[in-house]
């Protein structure tokens, strides 16, 4: 099939930053740009799940990647399609597939502590480490649980010190690293609650003595 590229790729080091993104976020851009800054990224291409089988609700593909547009702004930023385009669901399956397709390019696998706490839920999880260098960015609360994670301690080995993450290309995966950066508290979860709370239908059956 003919796939749709958000960009360049050859003889580029690219990011790549997937997730639900729902809703995209700040906290999200900064895991991007400090992902750029430490790991001397040429893009970060931003990668919205079609649909995230640990998560049983979430909001319509077409808002999550609006969401992710809208911050995503900045010259070497780009949001694509790619898992409509390929028709998977995990992640693994889209590295797989898109891997051979991008040949000449480096690719680093972009993601958020709190994620990484439960990386070991993801499909074939020890089989995407195979796949590309993955470097983890720091996030509130998740340092102490990301060390403890499964994927930290199966893959122990292989970790390299954040001064030597610009080398990734250097070796061949499974290897990763730890980024300690500065802390930003945005998350999807607190933004969807905020959200539920400024609701006046929510607020209207929670309270049926309130008027108009």
């Amino acid at each position: 099939m003919s796939l749709v590229l958000p960009g360049p790729y050859n003889g580029l080091r690219i990011g790549l930053l997937g997730g639900t993104f729902n809703p995209a976020h700040s906290g999200h851009r900064h895991i991007a740009l400090l992902a750029m800054q430490h790991l001397n990224l040429d893009w970060v291409w931003w990668i919205p799940a079609a649909g995230n089988p640990l998560k049983q609700e979430e909001a319509p593909f077409e808002a999550r990647f609006a969401s992710v547009k809208r911050m995503a702004q900045h010259p070497r930023m780009r949001v694509t399609d790619l898992e409509r385009q390929l028709g998977t669901r995990y992640t693994y399956d889209t590295l797989r597939a898109l891997l051979p397709r991008v040949k000449g390019g480096e690719f680093i696998w972009l993601m958020g502590a709190d994620n990484l706490r439960h990386f070991h839920r993801w499909g074939n999880w020890d089989k995407l480490a195979n796949l590309v260098p993955i470097a983890v960015i720091a996030r509130p609360g998740d340092a102490r649980f990301a060390r403890l994670s499964k994927f930290a301690q199966r893959f122990s080995w292989c970790r390299l010190a954040p001064a030597d993450a610009p080398a990734f290309h250097r070796f061949m995966p499974p290897v990763w690293t730890y980024l300690p950066t500065p802390l930003h508290t945005a998350s999807s979860t607190q933004i969807r609650a905020q959200a539920y709370q400024r609701n006046p239908f929510r607020q209207a059956i929670s309270n049926p003595a309130a008027k108009n």
